[in-house]
Protein backbone atom coordinates (compact mmCIF):
# COMPACT_ATOMS: atom_id res chain seq x y z
CA UNK A 1 0.00 0.00 0.00
CA UNK A 2 2.82 2.42 0.83
CA UNK A 3 4.42 1.90 -2.62
CA UNK A 4 1.17 3.04 -4.27
CA UNK A 5 1.40 6.31 -2.40
CA UNK A 6 5.09 6.90 -3.05
CA UNK A 7 5.13 5.94 -6.73
CA UNK A 8 2.77 8.69 -8.01
CA UNK A 9 4.63 11.34 -5.99
CA UNK A 10 7.95 10.09 -7.36
CA UNK A 11 6.67 10.12 -10.92
CA UNK A 12 5.35 13.67 -10.50
CA UNK A 13 8.71 14.79 -9.11
CA UNK A 14 10.58 13.09 -11.98
CA UNK A 15 8.26 14.66 -14.55
CA UNK A 16 8.92 18.10 -13.04
CA UNK A 17 12.65 17.56 -13.26
CA UNK A 18 12.37 16.47 -16.89
CA UNK A 19 10.09 19.34 -17.90
CA UNK A 20 11.80 21.69 -20.32
CA UNK A 21 12.43 25.26 -19.31
CA UNK A 22 10.24 27.64 -21.27
CA UNK A 23 11.45 31.13 -22.12
CA UNK A 24 8.87 33.79 -21.27
CA UNK A 25 9.35 36.77 -23.56
CA UNK A 26 6.39 39.20 -23.66
CA UNK A 27 5.98 41.12 -26.91
CA UNK A 28 6.63 44.40 -25.06
CA UNK A 29 10.25 43.38 -24.36
CA UNK A 30 12.97 44.11 -26.88
CA UNK A 31 14.67 41.19 -28.62
CA UNK A 32 18.40 40.55 -28.55
CA UNK A 33 19.09 41.02 -24.85
CA UNK A 34 21.67 38.63 -23.33
CA UNK A 35 19.03 37.21 -20.93
CA UNK A 36 15.40 36.10 -20.92
CA UNK A 37 12.76 38.22 -19.16
CA UNK A 38 11.49 35.04 -17.52
CA UNK A 39 11.97 31.29 -17.39
CA UNK A 40 9.13 28.91 -16.55
CA UNK A 41 10.38 25.63 -15.09
CA UNK A 42 8.04 23.03 -13.65
CA UNK A 43 5.30 25.50 -12.73
CA UNK A 44 7.74 28.01 -11.22
CA UNK A 45 8.44 31.31 -12.97
CA UNK A 46 11.75 33.06 -12.46
CA UNK A 47 11.50 36.72 -13.50
CA UNK A 48 14.80 38.38 -14.38
CA UNK A 49 15.66 41.54 -12.48
CA UNK A 50 13.57 44.38 -13.87
CA UNK A 51 14.12 48.11 -13.69
CA UNK A 52 11.72 50.94 -14.47
CA UNK A 53 13.11 51.25 -17.97
CA UNK A 54 10.50 52.13 -20.56
CA UNK A 55 10.58 49.08 -22.82
CA UNK A 56 10.09 51.13 -25.99
CA UNK A 57 12.46 54.05 -25.34
CA UNK A 58 14.88 52.63 -22.76
CA UNK A 59 14.39 55.70 -20.54
CA UNK A 60 13.93 55.52 -16.78
CA UNK A 61 11.46 57.99 -15.21
CA UNK A 62 12.93 60.88 -13.21
CA UNK A 63 10.26 60.48 -10.52
CA UNK A 64 11.07 57.59 -8.14
CA UNK A 65 7.46 56.47 -7.63
CA UNK A 66 6.98 56.37 -11.42
CA UNK A 67 10.18 54.30 -11.66
CA UNK A 68 8.88 51.78 -9.09
CA UNK A 69 5.53 51.59 -10.92
CA UNK A 70 7.25 51.03 -14.28
CA UNK A 71 9.45 48.34 -12.70
CA UNK A 72 6.41 46.51 -11.36
CA UNK A 73 4.52 46.98 -14.64
CA UNK A 74 7.45 45.32 -16.47
CA UNK A 75 7.27 42.41 -14.02
CA UNK A 76 3.52 42.26 -14.61
CA UNK A 77 4.08 41.74 -18.36
CA UNK A 78 6.26 38.69 -17.63
CA UNK A 79 3.82 37.29 -15.06
CA UNK A 80 0.88 37.73 -17.45
CA UNK A 81 2.74 36.10 -20.36
CA UNK A 82 3.28 33.06 -18.12
CA UNK A 83 -0.40 32.97 -17.13
CA UNK A 84 0.26 34.32 -13.65
CA UNK A 85 -0.30 37.46 -11.62
CA UNK A 86 1.20 39.25 -8.65
CA UNK A 87 -0.82 36.98 -6.35
CA UNK A 88 1.29 34.04 -7.56
CA UNK A 89 4.58 35.59 -6.39
CA UNK A 90 6.29 33.63 -3.63
CA UNK A 91 9.55 35.57 -3.26
CA UNK A 92 10.66 39.05 -4.22
CA UNK A 93 14.10 40.65 -4.07
CA UNK A 94 14.30 44.44 -4.17
CA UNK A 95 17.57 46.25 -4.81
CA UNK A 96 17.71 49.97 -3.95
CA UNK A 97 20.58 52.38 -4.56
CA UNK A 98 19.34 54.52 -1.66
CA UNK A 99 17.74 52.88 1.39
CA UNK A 100 16.17 56.27 2.22
CA UNK A 101 13.75 55.42 -0.62
CA UNK A 102 12.50 52.30 1.21
CA UNK A 103 9.19 53.74 2.47
CA UNK A 104 8.46 55.40 -0.87
CA UNK A 105 9.09 52.06 -2.61
CA UNK A 106 6.75 50.31 -0.16
CA UNK A 107 3.96 52.81 -0.85
CA UNK A 108 3.92 51.76 -4.53
CA UNK A 109 4.82 48.09 -3.91
CA UNK A 110 1.76 47.49 -1.70
CA UNK A 111 -0.56 48.63 -4.50
CA UNK A 112 0.65 45.65 -6.57
CA UNK A 113 1.04 43.07 -3.81
CA UNK A 114 -2.24 43.73 -2.00
CA UNK A 115 -2.89 40.46 -0.19
CA UNK A 116 -1.02 37.20 0.27
CA UNK A 117 2.22 39.14 0.05
CA UNK A 118 5.32 37.15 -0.91
CA UNK A 119 8.44 36.73 1.18
CA UNK A 120 10.74 39.63 0.41
CA UNK A 121 14.34 40.73 0.77
CA UNK A 122 15.38 44.35 0.28
CA UNK A 123 19.06 45.13 -0.24
CA UNK A 124 20.90 48.42 -0.52
CA UNK A 125 23.38 48.45 -3.42
CA UNK A 126 25.94 50.97 -4.63
CA UNK A 127 24.81 51.08 -8.27
CA UNK A 128 22.43 49.52 -10.76
CA UNK A 129 22.40 49.60 -14.58
CA UNK A 130 22.36 53.13 -15.95
CA UNK A 131 20.54 55.57 -13.69
CA UNK A 132 18.13 53.01 -12.20
CA UNK A 133 17.44 53.44 -8.50
CA UNK A 134 15.54 50.15 -8.15
CA UNK A 135 15.65 46.64 -9.56
CA UNK A 136 13.25 43.87 -8.60
CA UNK A 137 13.29 40.13 -9.26
CA UNK A 138 10.37 37.77 -8.60
CA UNK A 139 9.84 34.05 -8.29
CA UNK A 140 6.23 32.94 -8.79
CA UNK A 141 4.47 29.60 -8.68
CA UNK A 142 1.00 28.56 -9.80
Amino acid sequence: MRIRQILPAGLLFAATLLAENKVIHPKQFPQGRPFSPGILAGGTLYVAGQTGQDLATGKIPDNFEAEVKATLDNIGFVLKEAGMGFEDAVTVSVFLTDMELFQRMNAVYTTYFKTKRPARTTVGVAKLVGVAKIEITVTAHK
